[in-house]
């Protein structure tokens, strides 16, 4: 059995041992130098969060055995995609699927904003009152199958090799826990690495309550694409300690940090207007209350 085989085979195993492990760190991080003081009960959002994690986990392995690794194999065996079409060195292949792959993510994450059905969904991450390492991992669960079958596409489309995938999956799982952190970097190392990968502080913006800071850093991973695309926001207007984390109108733990809330919130209130352009401040008070953000 060669290498390519072996990560194909322990795909699920390689996840969870890099989740876990990132997990431990950044818990263990965010413990010992928080960047904000929690509002909601850590072990109130931390059961719930990780409870849709979980369920989340199940329902993909039910639905999508295979997953995403399973996908690759096929278009692999089949010769789809521009990359089993287009003989390439295999490095290359997988470094330019990667960065396409995060691209795509990029502009999912974009579009989820921008049409009101799918902020509907979307909302379930952003609605969390705080914002820690569980944040970056909940998701409802009609979002992460509509992720994965874009993901499928994608694959089909570009020939993924199989090893680019489990890679794809390892760091964007990392690099979600890890910009979601309530932790901080020093200033100076901050502005380095922002403008190679999305940090803590560069993303907790995009969780800002304002719309205008909400419809911005849309990247989870690389991020090139927030700055090439014009939708990088270099700092919250309040302050990363006085900005305020959420949705206006998902303002309860009930409604914010129970599962029963989370599932639910998609299915909750009229379908209103949420323009991707909403990029100018409003102050609170000329904001319609009955607008779901």
């Amino acid at each position: 059995m060669n290498l390519i085989d072996s990560i194909a085979q322990n795909e699920q195993t390689i996840r969870l041992s890099f989740f876990l492990g990132v997990l431990a760190i950044m818990a263990l991080w965010e413990v010992l130098a928080p960047k904000r003081a929690l509002t909601v009960s850590k072990a109130l959002r931390w059961s719930n969060n990780l409870g849709l994690v979980f369920f989340n986990t199940i329902l993909l392995r039910l639905i999508f055995p295979a997953a995403a690794v399973g996908m690759a194999a096929f278009a692999s065996q089949q010769g789809w995609g521009l990359f089993n079409y287009f003989q390439l060195p295999l490095a290359v292949a997988i470094i330019l699927s990667v960065v396409i792959m995060d691209l795509i993510i990029y502009l999912q994450h974009v579009m989820v904003h921008a049409v009101p059905a799918l902020w509907r969904l979307h909302r379930v991450h952003h609605a969390d009152l705080d914002f820690d390492l569980t944040t970056g991992a909940r998701f409802h669960p009609l979002e992460i199958l509509l992720s994965m079958l874009i993901k499928f596409a994608t694959i089909v489309v570009i020939g993924a090799p199989v090893v680019a995938v489990v890679i794809f999956e390892v760091v964007l799982n990392a690099m979600s826990m890890f910009n979601h952190g309530n932790v901080g970097l020093p200033p100076a190392l901050d502005r380095f690495l922002r403008w190679f990968v999305v940090t803590p502080d560069m993303h907790r913006v995009h969780h800002s309550i304002e719309d205008d800071e909400t419809n911005s850093n849309f990247g989870f991973n690389l991020s090139w694409w927030d700055r090439l695309l014009g939708t990088y926001r270099d700092q919250p207007r309040a302050g990363h300690l006085g900005m305020t984390i959420g949705i206006r109108n998902f303002r309860t733990t009930k409604q914010s940090s129970w599962i029963t809330g989370l599932l639910l919130m998609p299915f909750i209130g009229k379908v209103t207007g949420y323009a991707i352009n909403r990029r100018e401040w409003t102050k609170d008070s000329e904001i319609n209350p009955k607008d779901n953000k």
